[in-house]
């Protein structure tokens, strides 16, 4: 009934005998993997697969969802859902203790062996709703991430997700917490075209899911009925960026994002996705209106007592060396402060750095009109970290931005040549900060205080390299900030084509330096496992043209020959994109009659020309005139190849019997194609459709 791997024990006591869900083969390459990989070689191992759920699965931003959470080797930890183990790993590292719930297996198996060395793990193979009265009821921490959804399959009845809530509270110790991390069922990606994470369909869950599902998200409201439902009266949001898989920035109520800050949100890593807006624009809209809880693409809800933290961001797709995490927080006093930490035990260096850059840079901008904010080291045994005053000002992107926006290109221009004065200050003295972005500078009034200063080098930059990285990497988070001209500012700096063309290689080569030549996640969606993004509003014109191409026109002629005006266009005459099928009356004053099939050249296959059923001779030339060629017959059907944006069967009615009212019935086969590509086939082929004239049977 157990299994030992490692230091993992694995209780098989409620397993059913089956795993009831399984991904397939993925999960055994993820078996292989990790039990011939290391943790520090997955980096490796998904940038080769090029796989979506390996990416999913192993990668290490996963952890950052719970990794600022202040747990003690004192606490116990309930992990439900605990799969691969994605979050297994950091939960062990802080925890005391780690108890994992999972249905699954061949995951379990897959959690164990990459986490065999740590002795503080069991997990428990089995529905959560067997395995749950066997549980302790005095656990710090129980942790659902990515699972809340899925209460109706652990539950059933018909209050599952305050079910499976009032569970989980009795195995809580006094003052313990619960985690629920869960997609937004409103989350702005999903109205601007991602598909829901679970059933994978468009805009389901912002329409509540009408065909039902396993899995239900909840907006932010939805989710409070919940917890109020079961008596949770304490609780806590937090708002992961850019959602909580593989989240890089995470905000709260006491500090939420401002404009221009999430820029970060093509990663469609999973599935195709539509992009019907610019989410940045939208975002930024958002937040002036103060809606942000409201869109936020996941939450993170901590039931309990909340947390100092107020805002973390992550920089861990990094190499070892420069992984660090930077968390604003609050402290009993109400005094707000930042600090950075490092990620891995290599990165400690780069942390002291800053202090002795702070120092530096200091003195170099004394009495320049650029303050730099005070760095404090703190060292506590092992544990390092840098301590800053939260700064209060608007970004210089932000300053920047609202002059683009009001279309006050002077007021632009006057902060960038503000900007550069101040950066410029004793441009000779052997230290710069080569990362003095405009977000990274905050503006309150006439003071200008410099923020960050992770990569200050002690060397001399030219101030017009620094400007250009600074408005290089302004254009590149929105491309409407393309509105103050590149050339204007190479103009401003004295830089040549050659000269930004060699800054841009040194910018990739530095950012190549940062990640240690492993690919950053923006690159790993580029190069590596992206979906497609389909840009609708760009295909609309197209497809109202075609869908107009596709329409069937006729003409009749009563012996005062055609005109557009007595013409009529059969708008149902199309039953797909091939198929055209049609059927009218034709009043007995009408003598000639004229269909054309398309309004683009085409490719046409007659499977039925026929009045009240008789065929109609289309090659005989007193009836019919074609301004096509024909084609060799297939299956018995006449084909004929139209190289004109204006196609056409006319029909001579009075060479035709019977006389009188009449019905005529058309069935084609369609194949629409660019003109040069017919006018090519056209020139290929040597025999005319009878009939054809330059003008035939055109009054």
């Amino acid at each position: 009934m157990t299994e030992q791997i490692g230091n993992v024990k694995l209780d098989y006591g409620k397993y059913p005998g089956e795993d009831l869900y399984c991904d397939g083969s993925v999960e055994d390459e993820l078996l292989r993997i990790v039990q011939e990989k290391t943790a520090g070689e997955y980096g490796a191992v998904i940038e080769e697969k090029k796989s979506w759920p390996v990416l999913y699965h192993l990668s290490p931003l996963r952890e950052n969802i719970v990794e600022w959470i202040p747990m003690t080797k004192k606490d116990k930890v309930l992990e439900v859902g605990s799969g691969c183990g994605a979050i297994t790993g950091v939960l062990a590292r802080k925890a005391g203790s780690v108890t994992c719930v999972d249905l699954s297996r061949k995951r379990s198996l897959i959690n164990a062996h990459r986490h065999k060395e740590c002795s503080n793990v069991t997990i428990h193979v089995g529905n959560f709703k067997d395995v749950e009265p066997d549980l302790p009821v005095d656990f710090d921490y129980i942790c659902l991430i990515g699972v809340f959804e899925y209460g109706q399959g652990y539950m059933g009845g018909e209050r599952p997700y305050a079910d499976f809530l009032e569970r989980l509270k009795r195995h809580l110790a006094p003052g313990g917490r619960i985690l629920i991390a869960i997609e937004n069922q409103y989350g702005l990606k999903y109205f601007a075209g991602c598909m829901e994470d679970h059933l994978g369909q468009y805009f389901t869950g912002i329409e509540g899911y009408p065909e039902g599902g396993v899995a239900r998200t909840f907006s932010r409201q939805g989710l409070e009925r919940i917890f109020q439902e079961c008596g949770v009266q304490e609780y806590s949001f937090y708002y992961p960026y850019p959602d909580y898989k593989f989240m890089t920035t995470l905000y709260s109520d006491g500090y939420l994002p401002g404009k221009g800050e999430l820029s970060n949100n093509l990663r469609n890593f999973d599935r195709d996705r539509m992009l019907l807006f610019d989410e940045k624009r939208a975002f930024d809209g958002i937040v002036q209106d103060g809606l942000f809880p409201v869109f936020s693409n996941s939450y993170l809800a901590v039931l309990g007592p909340g947390f100092p933290q107020e805002f973390v961001k992550y920089s861990n797709d990094r190499a070892p060396q420069y992984q660090i995490k930077t968390v604003i927080s609050r402290d009993q006093a109400g005094e707000v402060f930042v600090c950075k930490y490092p990620m891995a035990f290599q990165a400690k260096a780069h942390i002291r750095g800053m202090a002795s850059s702070c120092g530096r840079l200091k003195e170099r901008y004394r009495g320049g009109g650029l303050l730099i904010s005070p760095c404090e080291l703190v060292e506590d045994g092992e544990d390092v970290y840098a301590r800053f005053p939260f700064e209060r000002g608007i970004p210089l992107s932000e300053r920047m931005d609202e002059c683009l926006d009001r279309q006050d290109m002077e007021g632009a221009k006057y902060l960038f040549n503000q900007y550069v004065e101040k950066i410029g200050y004793h441009e000779e003295a052997d230290v710069a900060d080569f990362d003095s972005v405009f977000s990274n500078i905050l503006v309150d009034g006439d003071v200008w205080t410099l923020i960050d200063y992770e990569w200050t080098f002690p060397r001399s930059i030219a101030t017009k390299e620094l400007a250009f990285r600074a408005f290089h990497c302004y254009l590149l988070e929105d491309g409407h900030r393309g509105r103050m001209e590149l050339s204007w500012v190479l103009d401003r700096l004295g830089i040549t084509e050659q000269e930004a063309e060699d800054y841009r290689l040194k910018e990739r080569e530095f950012q190549q330096s940062v990640t240690g030549r492993r690919l950053s996640m923006g690159e790993i969606w580029v190069k590596a496992v992206r979906g497609e993004v389909l840009h609708p509003l760009e295909w609309i014109p197209g497809y109202l043209r075609k869908r107009w191409m596709r329409r069937v026109q006729i003409y009749e002629d009563t012996g005062k020959g055609y005109t557009e005006e007595a013409s009529r266009f059969l708008e149902d005459s199309y039953r797909s994109r091939e198929d055209v099928e049609f059927e009218i009356s034709l009043d007995g004053e009408v003598n000639r009659v004229r269909v054309d099939p398309a309004m683009e050249p085409c490719l046409c296959q007659v499977l039925e020309f026929s009045l009240n059923g008789a065929p109609v001779p289309l090659l005989q030339k007193k009836c019919a005139a074609i301004n096509g060629r024909r084609l060799r017959a297939r299956d018995g059907h006449l084909s004929f190849l139209f190289s004109t944006q204006d196609p056409w069967f006319d029909i001579d009615l009075s060479a035709l019997e019977p006389k009188g009212e009449r019905t005529l019935t058309v069935r084609l086969k369609i194949a629409q194609l660019p003109l040069d590509a017919a006018e090519e086939l056209s020139g290929a082929l040597r025999k005319p459709a009878r009939g054809f004239g330059e003008d035939a049977g055109w009054r």
